[in-house]
Order: C-alpha cells, then sequence, then structure tokens
C-alpha cells in the first residue's frame, strides 16, 4: 500500500503549520528508528522470499517521500536460514536506496535477562553478516546497535560485560527518549487485521497517534528539565509492521505540525545531553531521559500508559477484541 493524495496533502499541510506556527518555538529535532526488521510479521511470510519483498516494499515506499533520515535495526536470524543471505540482503538494499540506515538489533531479538553476556554478544554477532555485508558493498559501516526490549543488563556485572564488548565490536549504542508502546498498539491492530474489522483497525490507529501526542506532551517538557530548560534531539523508537505501515504518515504529520526537524541518528547523538553517563541497571528497558533522571539521584517521572482498552486488548485474545473496545 503506497502513501495515499490523502495522507501525502495531510504531511504537507502540517509542515506549512509547523513552520508558521514553530517561529517562536524550540529547535526541535527527532531521529526516528524502526525496530524489529525486515518486518513484524507472521514467520511464514518472512521466509516466503516474494512476502518479504512486497512487505518491505510497501513500507519503504510509505517511507520514501517522508524524508526520515530514519535508522532501521535488523533481526536476521527472523527470516529462515535457506533465504536468508539472499533475500534479507534484497530487502536491506530497499531501505538503503531509500537513503536510510541499517543497525545490529541481536540476531533474534534475544532478552539479555535469559542468558549470559558471553551468548549475548554472540547473538549480536550472528546478528551482523548481512546488514554488514550490504553496507559495506556501499562503502559504509555497520556500527549502530539497538538492544532488544531496551534491556540492557540486570546486573552491574552483565551491564559492564556487554558495554565492553559491543565497544570492542566498534558498535555505537542507539539511545532511546521517546518510547510510545507503539508495539502494543501494534499487537492489537495486527489482531483486527485477523478479524477483517477494518473500522476497529481504524479506530486502534486514531488512538495511536493520540496517545503519541499525549506522550509528546509529557516528554518535550520532561526533557527540557534535564537539559537545562532547552529540548534536545529526540530519537524515537517505533518498529516495522503493519500499525505504522498504515498511521506512521500521520505520525510524521504530528512532528511536523509541533515544529520538529528530521535528523539523522548521529545528528541527533550530537546533542551533548547524549554525553551523559547512565548508570541504570534494572530489569526493565527504559527512555534514557528515565535512565539519566536515575543517574542524577532524582525521582523517574513515568510516561502517560496506552489507554486501558488498547492495554486489555493486548492480553487478550483476538476473539475478545471486539467486546473489549466496545466497554465503556
Amino acid at each position: 500500500m503506497r502513501i495515499s493524495a490523502a495522507l501525502s496533502a495531510l504531511v504537507a499541510l502540517a509542515l506549512a503549520l509547523g513552520l508558521a506556527c514553530a517561529a517562536d518555538a524550540q529547535d526541535r529535532r527527532v531521529a526516528v528508528t524502526f525496530d524489529d526488521l525486515p518486518y513484524q510479521a507472521a514467520d511464514a511470510a518472512l521466509c516466503d522470499p516474494a512476502s518479504l519483498m512486497r512487505l518491505t516494499t510497501d513500507f519503504v515506499d510509505m517511507l520514501r517521500p517522508l524524508d526520515t533520515h530514519a535508522t532501521a535495526f535488523v533481526n536476521e536470524g527472523r527470516v529462515c536460514a535457506p533465504t536468508r543471505a539472499s533475500t534479507l540482503a534484497r530487502a536491506l538494499d530497499l531501505w538503503l536506496d531509500a537513503g536510510l540506515d541499517l543497525g545490529n538489533h541481536t540476531a533474534d531479538h534475544v532478552n539479555i535477562h535469559d542468558i549470559a553476556a558471553d551468548a549475548y554478544l554472540a547473538n549480536v554477532d550472528a546478528g551482523a553478516p548481512v546488514a554488514r555485508s550490504v553496507l559495506e558493498a556501499r562503502g559504509r559501516r555497520l556500527h549502530w546497535f539497538r538492544h532488544p526490549f531496551l534491556f540492557t543488563g540486570e546486573t552491574p556485572e552483565k551491564h559492564d560485560a556487554i558495554v565492553a564488548g559491543l565497544a570492542a565490536r566498534g558498535y555505537d549504542v542507539a539511545p532511546v527518549t521517546i518510547d510510545n508502546n507503539d508495539w502494543m498498539f501494534a499487537d492489537v491492530y495486527r489482531k483486527a487485521e485477523t478479524l477483517g474489522d477494518a473500522d476497529l483497525m481504524r479506530r486502534i490507529g486514531e488512538a495511536y497517534v493520540a496517545h503519541m501526542t499525549t506522550v509528546l506532551d509529557f516528554f518535550e517538557p520532561y526533557s527540557a528539565e534535564l537539559a537545562g530548560g532547552r529540548e534536545p534531539a529526540q530519537v524515537l523508537l517505533l518498529h516495522a509492521n503493519s500499525l505504522n505501515q498504515a498511521f506512521y504518515p500521520r505520525i510524521h504529520a504530528l512532528y511536523l505540525a509541533r515544529g520538529y526537524r528530521f535528523v539523522t541518528l548521529d545528528e541527533a547523538l550530537a546533542d551533548p545531553i547524549y554525553a551523559r553517563p547512565d548508570a541504570y541497571v534494572r530489569a526493565n528497558g527504559i527512555s534514557w531521559l528515565h535512565r539519566w533522571t536515575h543517574t542524577e539521584g532524582r525521582p523517574i517521572r513515568w510516561e502517560p500508559a496506552p489507554p486501558a482498552w488498547i492495554v486489555a486488548a493486548n492480553k487478550a485474545p483476538a476473539a475478545d477484541l471486539a467486546a473489549i473496545a466496545a466497554a465503556p
């Protein structure tokens, strides 16, 4: 599905409004990142070359006219081994052809809490060959890494071992400042897709866009508190899935309307705030804004949760989705 003319017009309108209204606003910048490449889909789709290329083409075609400068993080092990080298390379080339960048997200989206540090780093290594190959073919280097679940280690020893291992491999960790739980909305959206309920899909998408507004209302002043009154460059965490296939243009328009410029991950991380130490060692994955707040010895203020019906629907089978959505 290519971006519609209506959404193109919406993005253009948002840009005009953003330029008109942001004259006195802060210099807002955001680096967009997409996790879980090649796509959050059923394993069968990822093991069928035609399906994988169709999903990738449609998603990249949606992004191409928006000029996001996005970076996408790959789980190479999600593509079946017999077709991985050839099909995944072709899919990743589509991202690079669109001016986007790539990073490593481990081979299998492993949970750092379930394995030792050396096994985790081995999975990092297993997640690199195809992405490294397509980047090197263009004279570029695989250097970005994103922790699955944003888990960085539940003990100081494991945390420090993985920090050292990633550095020894030449990786730069891609932090996240804005996380709006899009994975949860995406799970509910996929359930509505299986039901063929277009009205419910639209309602979920509308709730997703509205929640992003609420999240920005929270994170913008919260980040400014950490940065001495100015808003630092943000890093937005999203995922490559059918929800964002349909609704990312609305998210993009929202950021434009709030005066954001879309920048590369390199440019965002040049902001001085990213030089701050992160001493957060816990079993949960959270925004780096929270990590820095904790490191400075101040209490974390948590961002708004998704709507209660989305939380409930995420935990329920697809058969219960309509009833949950209809509940007051």
